[in-house]
């Protein structure tokens, strides 16, 4: 319902007790992504792709705006481009790109795969130009052996444009939750609604896959409000026989009922007031975390998560 800031939590099966104070972040840098980066004023989404050649970029500094450094009264679209070498001592920490705040509007790429973005381009322009950028991303998305490149698309309405100011690197979430089971970042997804889809036998091997956590607007489904289901089908280790389980799911845009193997684990807000009940409500807000009865998952053997998810304004899904 309203832009995203950054990505809460990685979806993730945890062996803990849920906290009574809210998650909070210990930011660690790991890369200073401040200083020099290649610019150009247009828009071309080919500009995203890691292999694409910026060599004949223009070199600008970021944080500033590009007014100060050589594009006096430019507004519109433009893009920064930036290469760097990722550590292998990033294995396994909870990673986020701070990119400061961008006027007026942005998508964030790494290694050509989108891990943020804030405001709405036209022609539903919606600035976010006050937003501080926090995009939470997988170890899985770098290469940790070559190249790395994020791309910033910006749009600029006007008044100064561009990566203004803020602290921009790779950072490390030191207070990030220890994961147990990380479950994969695509998951099956479909529109529409159909009380089948909950059930582990069902066949899905013709929805489409979508990224997770991420609106599914900004993966081919824009404008789209109304009811969608997500589905994972993962495999349990037999060591988590006698572990009391909790399936954390982030932050969900609007409301959610959550089944496992078929059986309803959860859920926030409410299918059936729907319509009366999004005016106002803050759902999208409440992390979602499930506890998982006894028995109910299969070790050794095949589970299945499925989301049935209702938006009604906006931004949707599992964020």
């Amino acid at each position: 319902m309203l832009p995203v800031r950054y990505a809460v939590l990685l979806i993730v099966l945890c062996a803990i007790a849920i906290p009574e104070t809210t998650h909070g972040q210990d930011w660690k840098k790991l890369f200073d992504l401040r200083g020099k980066w290649k610019f150009e004023i247009g828009d071309n989404t080919q500009w995203a792709k890691p292999e694409f050649d910026d060599r004949s970029w223009e070199t600008i500094h970021a944080p500033a705006a590009w007014e100060d450094e050589g594009y006096p009264g430019y507004d519109g679209f433009a893009w920064y481009r930036k290469h760097f070498q990722s550590d292998i001592s990033w294995n396994g920490k909870s990673l986020a790109l701070h990119m400061g705040v961008i006027d007026d509007v942005d998508q964030v790429f790494l290694n050509g795969r989108l891990v943020g973005a804030t405001g709405s381009f036209p022609p539903d322009y919606n600035t976010a130009y006050s937003v501080e950028r926090i995009y939470s991303f997988s170890m899985k998305y770098l290469n940790p052996s070559g190249d790395n490149v994020i791309a910033v698309r910006v749009y600029d309405a006007e008044l100064s444009g561009g990566i203004l100011r803020g602290t921009l690197g790779v950072y490390e979430d030191r207070a990030a939750m220890i994961i147990d089971l990380p479950l994969a970042l695509e998951w099956k997804f479909k529109t529409g609604d159909n009380p089948e889809w909950k059930n582990i036998g069902f066949d899905d091997h013709d929805w489409d896959t979508i990224e997770v956590p991420s609106f599914w607007e900004r993966q081919g489904y824009p404008g789209y409000d109304g009811f969608a289901w997500y589905r994972l089908k993962f495999y349990l280790p037999d060591n988590f026989q006698d572990e009391k389980l909790i399936l954390m799911l982030g932050k969900i845009d609007d409301f959610d009922e959550t089944f496992l193997n078929g059986e309803e684990i959860g859920h926030t807000g409410s299918m059936q007031t729907r319509q009366a009940d999004i005016p106002g409500s803050n759902a999208y807000q409440e992390l979602r975390a499930y506890y998982i009865p006894s028995g109910l998952l299969h070790p050794g053997a095949e589970n299945c998560i499925a989301v049935r998810v209702y938006d009604g304004f906006r931004d949707g899904g599992i964020y």
